[in-house]
């Protein structure tokens, strides 16, 4: 098992980032890519989990081990593959995801591309109780999980007008690390925020 990578980050696309070690390019499917785009042509180290199979192995990276941890405990839920748990882990924040897990929220598991009810309610069944350890879920912090979650749903309703007024996702994705840290409070911030952000770039 590979458990993590520690090399030159030479190249950033879509679903990969390719870091050199010794000449060596290692193609790494990560859940956002351009997380490293402050790291492009320095070194970087990135959380890997090795995933083998009958025709292909892959290396899927991530920005720490509790991203790392997730995706493995995602991959084991019954109906989600890498793909999908890339797709959970490239839009949430993980103190509010495990919120949802315990609060059995399937309104917010639902939300995410190729999960359906029956999907959120095997996660639940799958997950419940075994992700606590990763953070500490208390009354108070509830509260603030809530806050974060309807920060993620802003942020991907912010992410659909983007795209209608002619923005790709190559194009927003390196923004999305940084809309996350402002913590906005609304959809209608987060677009102006994007907006500046895009024009920048």
């Amino acid at each position: 098992m590979i458990a993590y990578i520690n090399g030159d980050l030479t190249y950033i696309t879509d679903e990969a980032v390719i870091v050199d070690i010794q000449g060596i390019g290692y193609e790494i499917i990560c859940p956002n890519p351009y997380y490293f785009q402050q790291s492009l042509n320095k070194e970087v180290k990135i959380y890997t989990y090795h995933y083998v199979r009958e025709d292909a192995q892959i290396l899927y990276g991530f920005k720490n081990e509790e991203e790392k941890h997730l995706f493995t405990k995602l991959i084991s839920v019954s109906g989600i593959g890498p793909k999908g748990a890339l797709a959970i882990l490239g839009s949430v924040d993980i103190p509010g995801f495990i919120s949802a897990i315990e609060q059995e929220d399937d309104k917010f598991l639902t939300s995410f591309p190729g999960v359906g009810k029956k999907t959120a309610r095997q996660m639940i069944l799958d997950l419940k109780g075994k992700l606590t350890s990763m953070v500490t879920i208390t009354n108070e912090t509830d509260v603030s999980n809530d806050t974060d979650r309807v920060g993620a749903e802003d942020i991907k309703e912010a992410q659909e007008a983007l795209k209608a007024l002619g923005y790709t996702d190559r194009e927003i994705k390196p923004i999305l690390p940084e809309l996350q840290k402002e913590q906005l409070g609304s959809t209608d911030e987060i677009i102006r925020k994007a907006l500046s952000l895009l024009m920048k770039n």
